[in-house]
This record gives C-alpha cells, sequence and structure tokens, in this order.
C-alpha cells in the first residue's frame, strides 16, 4: 500500500492492491490495528508511514492526519466504523474489476452516514493495467 498526503489539495492518496484493501477494511471493523505503507512520494507531496485504526466513542469516524508521526489515523465507534469498512470492502471489489484499475473519494458532507466533519478527505485507489488513476 502507497499513502501519500497533497498539503495542496488536503487530501491523503491511499493507492493499494484489492487484497490490502480488503487487510485495512478488516482492521477498521475490528476497531485496531496498524497497516504500513511503502515509501513513494509524487513532486509536492509527503509519503506518510501506514494507516493506524483505533476505536473511539462515536458517534462517526473521523479521519485525521497525525504529521509528527506521518500516519493516518482513523478511529470511530463500532456502527460507523461497519460502514466505512462495508464501504471499502465493495469499493476494492468493484475497482478490481475494473480493467485498468480505478480510484473513488471519500469526502465528508453534512448528513455523511460514517464520516464527521473534520476527517481529512481521502483518496482511495488501485493500480491496474491502464495509465495511473492518482
Amino acid at each position: 500500500m502507497i499513502l501519500v498526503s497533497d498539503p495542496i489539495f488536503g487530501e491523503v492518496e491511499l493507492t493499494g492492491s484489492a487484497v490490502e484493501l480488503a487487510r485495512l477494511a478488516g482492521a477498521v471493523a475490528e476497531g485496531t490495528g496498524f497497516i504500513s505503507s511503502t515509501s513513494a512520494t509524487a513532486l509536492g507531496s509527503e509519503a506518510l508511514t501506514g494507516v493506524e485504526v483505533r476505536e473511539a466513542p462515536g458517534p462517526g469516524v473521523l479521519i485525521h492526519l497525525d504529521s509528527q508521526r506521518q500516519i493516518l489515523v482513523i478511529s470511530g465507534d463500532p456502527v460507523a466504523r461497519a460502514l466505512f469498512a462495508g464501504n471499502l470492502d465493495a469499493m476494492a471489489t468493484v475497482m478490481a474489476d475494473v480493467d485498468g484499475g480505478g480510484h473513488r473519494h471519500i469526502d465528508h458532507f453534512p448528513g455523511h452516514p460514517y464520516l464527521v466533519e473534520g476527517s481529512v478527505p481521502l483518496v482511495v485507489g488501485i493500480p491496474g493495467e491502464g495509465p495511473p488513476t492518482l
């Protein structure tokens, strides 16, 4: 998995295989875990060392960047984490079936079913055979 923080757009790009996204979804559902990332950065961005998942009182899931430790932190209550984990699993399945991979944006908006305000926008992608999607 590759994790890159884009300070210009204020989002984090997470690129991984369907297996890696499924592993992340499992950690999110469980409410615990750390998944390391490989080092790769695009011009003007910063590599992150991994994703840490934590249980937290709800409501909702907060995705934030721990700049000091260079990790993405996903925390939340069990119900909201289950919704997010299901979304990650579904994205991995759909994108893995698309020739050339793909990517999806996860952004907070008023009334979002699981993300809380202040969550960092996330771009989740699976590389494919075609041109890069992220």
